[in-house]
């Protein structure tokens, strides 16, 4: 007897059956098509940008036990290498449609209920500033504490509620104090090639080895605003580490702030696959430091810039995702996984899970925010071909890439965006055990 496929078919036929008995309102909905608040032109003359930012560290770290995420389970935190924080920018580009905030949190992702838990305690917020749109995004750090549960000691959850509001709280600090913080000014954008600091350790090796940095320059002469975007995972640390930290993004943002004295909000772009940094040193933190701040230098290099128009149109679209995975939907029914299961007729657990996407065009950036960790092929091409990937499948299974969607190779994604669904994969790199799924290891063809 195959005791594991036993169980995993004890888990689907499981789910299967348990959608009976949940209630109508938990029934999967039909999604509203979503609308562009697209203009040609602006009226606006000037952004107006502010930034904001807000320690999120509990003060008992040396008396509690709060889990390390990104690696191991049930991996407590010993100590502190840099506290984390939750940042965040104000964007108008005073059309009259509303300002936008964007926020990067130095934790390894949220989850979509999370996020809009954040968003409905800033509902007054909202209304007061006529702010259009919020998005909450994470740095990917493998050194922040466990925000999604699933690194403690299962079947316990990792999840601290005390400090989910710490969390909580901080992101509603940053977003007011960005706000409190706007100043009229100009926004530059520039990019430049990294072509020393990544690797990719899954094939195939498809990556952006560019960087991009959105600078603000406020007409009143005070201190600078930079917003970068890179396609690296936060885990300079590597495995072993058990210090928190916002790995090497924090060093990145502190030699920023002494070689200029601007303030800098840190995006991840299209990391799964997985993109992550060469190490510099055996040391680790030292390492991460290094990392930091060499990619910080590549920042503060760039020269050629293109003055934006203040012109920012935004489409924001729900949508569901079909819940396959039995081990996870099981921890979401123990409690370990905070997300709300919606019943779905057509679907193999008879449940899905309801997430979003939002794209911005700023001036002639274009900005696709994603809630996962997407394979940059999905973006860029250079798919597996038949004899390479683990399905036996070739690139006529696989979508068109974003970017010829887009019709602009120079599409930017930002990951881990108001949700963590894990890695976006195409489908024909993504291959199942075929008796025991999610439980066993697949093996490929090779």
């Amino acid at each position: 007897m195959n005791f594991g496929k036993t169980v995993s078919d004890l888990l689907r036929a499981g789910f299967s059956l348990s959608a009976a008995f949940f209630p109508k309102s938990k029934w999967e909905q039909p999604q509203e098509e979503a609308c562009f608040d697209y203009q040609k032109n602006s009226n606006g003359k000037k952004f107006t940008i502010g930034f904001g930012k807000t320690e999120i560290l509990p003060y008992d770290l040396d008396k509690k036990k709060y889990y390390v995420a990104g690696y191991s389970l049930n991996n407590p935190a010993t100590g502190l290498l840099d506290p984390p924080y939750a940042h965040a920018v104000w964007i108008d580009d005073n059309s009259g449609r509303g300002g936008v905030v964007f926020v990067s949190i130095d934790n390894v992702g949220m989850l979509n209920k999370d996020v809009k838990a954040i968003r409905d305690s800033l509902s007054s917020f909202v209304r007061e500033t006529g702010c259009r749109s919020l998005d909450i995004l994470s740095t990917h750090s493998h050194a922040g504490i466990d925000t999604m549960g699933i690194w403690g000691p299962l079947p316990l959850s990792g999840r601290d509620k005390y400090y989910m509001e710490i969390v909580r709280a901080g992101v509603r600090s940053a977003v007011k104090k960005a706000y409190s913080d706007r100043r009229d000014g100009d926004l530059f954008l520039g990019t430049i090639q990294v072509p020393d600091m990544q690797k990719d350790i899954r094939t195939p090796s498809v990556f952006s080895k560019t960087l991009t940095r959105l600078r603000f320059v406020p007409d009143d002469g005070t201190r600078e605003i930079y917003l970068i975007n890179f396609a690296s995972h936060s885990e300079s640390l590597t495995g072993k580490n058990s210090l928190v930290s916002a790995d090497f993004p924090c060093y990145l943002r502190r030699k920023i702030k002494e070689k200029t004295g601007a303030e800098t909000i840190y995006f991840v772009g299209a990391i799964g696959g997985m993109i992550t940094m060469e190490l510099l040193d055996e040391n680790r933190p030292k390492s991460t430091r290094m990392i930091g701040e060499k990619l910080a230098d590549y920042a503060l290099s760039i020269r050629r810039e293109k003055k934006l128009k203040p012109n920012l149109s935004r489409i924001r679209q729900e949508f569901y995702l079909e819940a396959d995975n039995s081990v996870l939907m099981l921890a979401a029914s123990l409690g370990i996984l905070k997300v709300d299961k919606y019943i779905s007729k057509n679907t193999n657990l008879k449940f899905s899970l309801k997430t979003e996407m939002t794209y911005y065009e700023l001036d002639t950036l274009k900005l696709l925010f994603l809630p996962g960790e997407l394979f940059p092929e999905l973006a860029y091409g250079g798919f597996l071909s038949a004899n390479e990937s683990a399905s036996g499948f070739g690139d006529e299974v696989n979508p068109k890439t974003l970017s010829d969607i887009c019709d602009d190779k120079n599409l930017l994604i930002f990951g881990l965006a108001n949700d963590e669904i894990g890695y976006i994969i195409p489908p024909n790199d993504f291959l199942l055990d075929k008796d025991i799924p999610y439980l066993n290891r697949a093996r490929d063809h090779h």
